[in-house]
């Protein structure tokens, strides 16, 4: 068997491989993929309407001033209006100015519902 050098890579990969229909090649070339938006998975739904009760809840407190007890995995206890918030953390304006991280809080309620 001798080669042929004016032959590329390409050429004797391809004549190595078995001949495919054209057809079914140009069906997968010619669809595009898929476009998914990050939102509609099966379980993101129920996490999109906690996340907005969430947001809601939040901003009704910060526009409100409504004096907040916040209860944290280690049992701290954190005293204050919710000045701001982000995705990841809490601003609390108490008797000092303190950054909570959201996964550090066992839960929140209004000063005045602690008896409820």
């Amino acid at each position: 068997m001798s080669i042929d050098p004016s032959k590329t890579a390409s050429d004797i990969q391809a004549s190595a491989q078995p001949a495919r229909s054209p057809v079914r090649n140009r069906s997968r070339a010619a669809s595009p993929a898929p476009f998914r938006v990050s939102h509609l998975g099966s379980a993101q739904p129920q996490e999109s309407l906690q996340r907005q009760a969430e947001l809601f809840y939040l901003q009704k407190q910060i526009q409100s001033q409504t004096p907040m007890v916040l209860v944290l995995e280690d049992g701290e206890i954190i005293e204050g209006c919710i000045e701001w918030y982000d995705r990841n953390a809490l601003k609390v304006r108490g008797r000092t100015k303190t950054l909570v991280y959201k996964s550090a809080i066992k839960y929140m309620y209004k000063v005045g519902d602690a008896g409820r």
